[in-house]
C-alpha cells in the first residue's frame, strides 16, 4: 500500500428542504442497533449533538451517525495501539485497522469502506483531532450501480401496488425521468407540463441549470392521477408536486423513505435508493445505444465524461463473461 495521506474534510452536503432535524441512530430495515457500552455510549452522544448542528442533509447526518455507532462498537472490543481517541498516532492507528476489519472480516465493498471512513474523519474532525491518515480504498473501474431488468419490473410492480398516487408518481420520477431525489422534491406543479403529444418534465437541477426531459407515458398516467388527487389535499395552495400531509412540500428524507420502502415491498435490498432508479434510467439509456449527449442532456450532466461512466461494465456483465465458457457436467 502507498504511505497514508492526510484525507481532506468530507464534503457537505447541503440541506435541500427547511427540515433540519437531529440525526437518527434508527438501523436500517432489519437490523439491530449497535449496542455501545457506557464510555462509548457517550462518545457518540457527544459526537451527534455536533452533528445535529451540521450543515448536513438529513440522510448524510442518518448515514454519519450510524457508521460512526459502528466504529465506536468496533473499537470498544478492538486492541489499539495509542489513544484512538485522544492523539493523532492512536487515531490514525486505529482507522487503519477499522479499514483492514471492514474489508478483510466483513468483507464490505470498497465504496462502503470509503463512505464508513468519510464518517469516521466527520466524527474526528468534530473531535478536533482532523481527519485521519488513511488512504481510501481503490473503487473498482465500473459503471454505477443500476438495477437489472429482473429486478426493475419487481420495482415497477410494487410501485404498482401502492395505494397512494403521490407516492407511485414520486417513485417512478427517477426511474423514468432521470431526477436526483433533492430534483424530484423541488417540482412545482407547472414544471409538468403537458400537451396533445407528448408532455415534458422542467427540471432546476445542480448550479441552477434547467433542463427538460419528455414524460414517459407510464409516469404521465401516475402524475396526472396524482395531480387530480392533490387538489382534494389539505392545504394545497402552494407550489410544490408532492406534498406532505400537512400541505407542505415533501423533504427529501420522506420522499427518501418513501422509495426505500416500495424497494422494500419489491424483495430489494436496503440499498436501493432514487439515485439507483437515476442510475437505472441513464443506463438503460446507454445500453440501449442512445447517444452520450442526449443522455448527459437528459441527466443534467455539465461534463459528458461523466456519462461515459456508464458504458463502463457492470458484475452482471463480468458474470455473463463467464457464462460463456465450457464445463463439462
Amino acid at each position: 500500500m502507498a504511505s497514508e495521506n492526510t484525507q481532506s474534510r468530507p464534503s457537505p452536503v447541503a440541506e435541500s428542504t427547511s427540515e433540519n432535524t437531529s440525526p437518527s441512530t434508527k438501523p436500517r430495515r432489519g437490523r439491530a442497533p449497535v449496542e455501545l457500552p457506557g464510555r462509548w455510549a457517550a462518545e457518540q452522544e457527544t459526537y451527534l449533538v455536533s452533528l445535529a448542528s451540521a450543515p448536513l442533509s438529513h440522510q448524510t447526518r442518518r448515514t454519519y451517525a450510524s457508521k460512526t455507532r459502528q466504529y465506536l462498537a468496533w473499537l470498544a472490543g478492538a486492541e489499539t495501539d495509542g489513544d484512538p481517541l485522544g492523539t493523532a498516532e492512536g487515531r490514525d492507528w486505529a482507522v487503519r485497522d477499522y479499514r483492514s476489519h471492514l474489508q478483510a472480516v466483513l468483507k464490505r465493498r470498497p465504496a462502503t469502506v470509503n463512505g464508513a471512513l468519510a464518517a469516521v474523519d466527520d466524527f474526528y474532525i468534530r473531535r478536533g483531532l482532523g481527519p485521519a491518515r488513511a488512504l481510501r480504498v481503490d473503487l473498482a473501474d465500473a459503471a454505477p450501480r443500476a438495477l437489472e431488468p429482473r429486478a426493475q419490473v419487481r420495482y415497477l410492480r410494487a410501485v404498482d401496488g401502492s395505494p397512494s398516487p403521490r407516492d407511485q408518481a414520486l417513485a417512478l420520477v427517477p426511474f423514468y425521468a432521470g431526477a436526483r431525489i433533492s430534483e424530484v422534491v423541488a417540482l412545482d406543479v407547472d414544471d409538468v407540463r403537458h400537451s396533445a403529444r407528448k408532455g415534458m418534465l422542467r427540471i432546476l437541477g445542480k448550479g441552477e441549470r434547467v433542463r427538460e426531459v419528455p414524460i414517459h407515458p407510464k409516469l404521465a398516467k401516475v402524475l396526472k392521477a396524482w395531480l387530480e388527487e392533490r387538489q382534494d389535499w389539505p392545504r394545497q395552495e402552494g407550489p410544490a408536486l408532492f406534498l406532505n400531509q400537512r400541505g407542505d412540500r415533501l423533504s427529501v428524507k420522506a420522499a427518501h423513505d418513501i422509495i426505500t420502502g416500495i424497494a422494500a415491498r419489491a424483495g430489494l435490498d436496503d440499498d436501493i435508493t432514487a439515485h439507483v432508479l437515476r442510475h437505472t434510467f441513464a443506463t438503460t439509456l446507454v445500453r440501449g445505444g442512445t447517444d452520450l449527449v442526449i443522455v448527459a442532456e437528459l441527466l443534467g450532466h455539465a461534463r459528458l465524461e461523466t456519462t461515459r461512466g456508464y458504458t463502463r461494465p457492470t458484475a452482471e456483465d463480468r458474470s455473463r463473461a463467464l457464462d460463456l465458457l465450457t464445463t463439462d457436467e
